[in-house]
């Protein structure tokens, strides 16, 4: 088999489909002489004729040629989506992606750096949906999705998922809350129907002071915090950055982390917008990947 020549399985394709040397020279263009000597070479290399002349004066494929024609079929396939899917990765990207995550990631992360990917590609049209639900990749309600959990069984192979990195989460308060109180701020946290969120568990363990004020959404919570309402522990990747707020020390129970998911589709992870923006997604959340993460997009 090392003899064989796989670029005679074109030779193969193009008899079998005008049934004539002649034919298949004009299809290949080539001349009719070459088609012949290439279909000879591929009998000689698999040890089987390939073509039987019918009544007619037209090459048939014998039951040898007929799976040589089939296999033939499907390496030109394989080899036209290849092409596709290289096409799309270097192709311009143009169009229009939407990206879902939790406001608090919107806000402060992405939101600050669309500027630079929009300068990078002129004709992609970003929509940034900040929310705290798990909109729905297969109903088509976003084209990439940020999660802070590992996605579940269910699933399964409708999508794909890649873990980028984790948030590091420390305790934050106002900037002057040391020039107000002697006491350390009660902590703020989050309402009952958000009890299940590692920081939430996280923060009800930490101390029994507590304010007066809870909230169900983490930017809100920033916001509670920089307002003086309270202490809360807070990624340091939004926290670090936002004014108003200064990083705790903290000798106590380690502090929670949250993993990042990107989650998209398989038929549009290979298009050139959302893999753009599935680049630059990764890049603004890389600083804090994790070792082992997943280096590419796989089933969950």
């Amino acid at each position: 088999m090392h003899d064989l020549d796989w670029n005679g399985l074109q030779y193969v394709l193009g008899l079998a489909r005008a049934g004539s040397h002649a034919g298949a020279a004009r299809r290949l263009g080539l001349d009719a002489t070459t088609v012949a000597r290439r279909v000879r070479a591929l009998e000689t290399a698999l040890g089987a004729r390939l073509f039987e002349r019918g009544p007619d004066g037209n090459w048939r494929p014998t039951q040898a040629g007929e799976i040589a024609v089939t296999r033939a079929e499907a390496i030109e396939a394989e080899m036209a989506a290849l092409s596709v899917a290289v096409r799309g990765i270097d192709a311009a990207a143009a169009g229009t992606v939407r990206v879902t995550a939790v406001p608090l990631l919107i806000n402060r992360v992405l939101v600050p750096a669309a500027p630079a990917l929009m300068a990078r590609h002129p004709g992609l049209e970003l929509e940034l949906i900040a929310d705290i639900r798990d909109l729905s990749l297969t109903r088509r309600e976003a084209d990439i999705a940020i999660r802070l959990t590992r996605p579940g069984p269910e699933v399964g192979d409708r999508v794909v998922a890649r873990r980028i990195g984790t948030l590091d989460y420390a305790v934050y308060a106002a900037r002057d809350y040391a020039a107000r109180d002697a006491v350390d701020p009660p902590w703020l946290t989050y309402e009952g129907s958000m009890a299940h969120l590692p920081q939430a568990r996280w923060m009800n363990r930490a101390g029994e002071r507590r304010s007066a004020v809870t909230v169900n959404d983490g930017e809100t919570l920033l916001h509670g915090v920089a307002a003086g309402l309270g202490r809360a522990i807070l990624p340091c990747l939004v926290a670090d950055r936002a004014p108003g707020l200064r990083r705790l020390p903290w000798d106590g129970d380690p502090m929670p982390g949250r993993e990042i998911w990107v989650l998209t589709l398989p038929d549009l992870r290979h298009l050139a917008r959302v893999a753009a923006v599935l680049g630059w997604i990764a890049g603004l959340l890389a600083p804090q990947t994790m070792a082992g993460a997943a280096s590419s997009f796989s089933s969950p």
